[in-house]
């Protein structure tokens, strides 16, 4: 048991805020009025005049990418999209080993924890390391404390076997794992593998979580191949029946495909700072509906910061209040809810060390979020009722211990790749 004394405890749905004492114990969160719990506790932290409230979800992560952060420029310098993935990505991927992959997912989780997210959708791709990729990915969130739904993401680019691989690696994790049926983009898939990916999702009640029209070559590809939109294709391939999909970017889409995003129960995750770093375009959630959630697509484990992007980016292309800002940020956890995924319970909590120079309220608590609020301020975190950070510090893994490996394993990464003829 974990006693939260004396904290201002913010409702993420209501947006009220009491003065309380908040005990989190086996999965429950039970509230008491301030400075008055006084039966015995594991645990208690002080939270005079800071703020509680419910951690935070990342609707679209790769932690794969983790170790990439300060390599060298690639071989090649990319002049558009599809350059970036082939010259950057698409060879970094193609170097990961499983070493590799359990330090990206520790490093990542570590990243989420201290901004305060306890669960992350991924979306993972290592296309000469698939199998068991998701189970090693699944353990190094687990250490860390961060729950998670993980996807495999199946692609055709780097030839028929591996995609194989990619089918069968997420047809066995779905066995035994809550998780999603992982597909890169539709410009690097067949209708074979549509169709099989298809099958697994049916198999599983499960959704697909996919990349959707981030740039216009995701477009201009699936018309010239196969004679229709990249939405449409989806639609034919039942993807937009689940509630479970997740469609990633939508940035370059029609009237028409809007209209069928919006009529659909699948979901959207908007990534605006990777959208910015790719100098691929800008959201509008112009007729999408209102299942949209906030990602980082895998540039940083910060929702504030991916929020705060959202609002102040979309003032010129899809203008927003700070209310429906922070409606974004929460969005993710009525997706969870919905359907049925665990580890977003009410005994995931963040203490805010928040000392803000104007009041606090229900009314302008969203603007706080935007104006005021950043990932320094918090303090503490409870994942699943465990206390996972400790005065900014993770108390579930030894982070020095981790970041020094990590470092020697990018320097392999990036030596790999230097060495990549593709």
């Amino acid at each position: 048991m974990i006693l939260l004394k004396n904290a201002n405890y913010i409702d993420f749905e209501t947006l009220e805020i009491r003065n309380v004492d908040i005990l989190v114990n086996n999965g429950t969160v039970d509230l008491f009025e301030a400075n008055t719990f006084k039966n015995e506790v594991d645990e208690i932290i002080d939270c005079t005049n800071k703020y509680v409230t419910h951690s935070f979800v990342v609707g679209h992560h790769h932690a794969y990418s983790a170790l990439a952060r300060g390599m060298g420029a690639p071989k090649k310098s990319p002049e558009n999209f599809y350059e970036i993935l082939k010259y950057i990505w698409w060879t970094l991927d193609k170097c990961l080993t499983p070493e590799m992959v359990e330090y990206s997912g520790l490093v990542t989780a570590m990243a989420c924890a201290k901004a305060g997210a306890t669960f992350v959708i991924d979306h993972h791709a290592s296309p000469f390391a698939i199998d068991g990729s998701l189970e090693i990915l699944a353990k190094s969130f687990e250490k860390v404390g961060v729950s998670h739904l993980l996807c495999y993401e199946v692609s055709d680019r780097d030839g028929v076997e591996i995609a194989r691989k990619g089918l069968d690696e997420t047809n066995s994790y779905l066995k035994n794992h809550q998780g999603l049926v992982g597909l890169h983009a539709s410009f690097t898939l067949s209708d074979r593998t549509l169709k099989e990916a298809s099958q697994i999702m049916q198999k599983h009640s499960s959704g697909v979580h996919i990349h959707v029209a981030e740039d216009k070559h995701d477009q201009d590809s699936c018309m010239e191949n196969y004679g229709t939109t990249v939405v449409e294709r989806l639609k034919d391939f039942g993807f937009l029946d689940s509630s479970k999909s997740i469609l990633v970017h939508c940035l370059h889409l029609s009237d028409k495909e809007r209209k069928m995003i919006g009529e659909s129960p699948c979901w959207i995750a908007q990534n605006t700072d990777s959208n910015l770093n790719n100098n691929v375009g800008y959201f509008s959630s112009k007729n999408l509906g209102s299942n949209i959630m906030l990602g980082t697509d895998g540039m940083h484990s910060d929702m504030i910061r991916s929020m705060q992007s959202a609002y102040f980016v979309g003032q010129n292309f899809d203008p927003m209040s700070p209310a429906l800002a922070y409606q974004r940020l929460r969005n993710a956890h009525r997706y969870i809810s919905q359907n049925g995924f665990k580890g977003d319970g009410p005994d995931n909590l963040i203490v805010l060390n928040y000392d803000s120079p104007t009041p606090v309220t229900k009314e302008n608590v969203t603007g706080h979020f935007i104006y005021g609020l950043n990932q320094s301020h918090i303090e503490h975190v409870i994942s699943n009722g465990k206390l996972i950070v400790k005065n900014r510090k993770l108390v579930t893994v030894d982070e020095e211990v981790i970041l020094k490996e990590s470092s020697k394993l990018a320097v392999k990464l990036w030596d790999k790749m230097d060495k990549n003829d593709s």
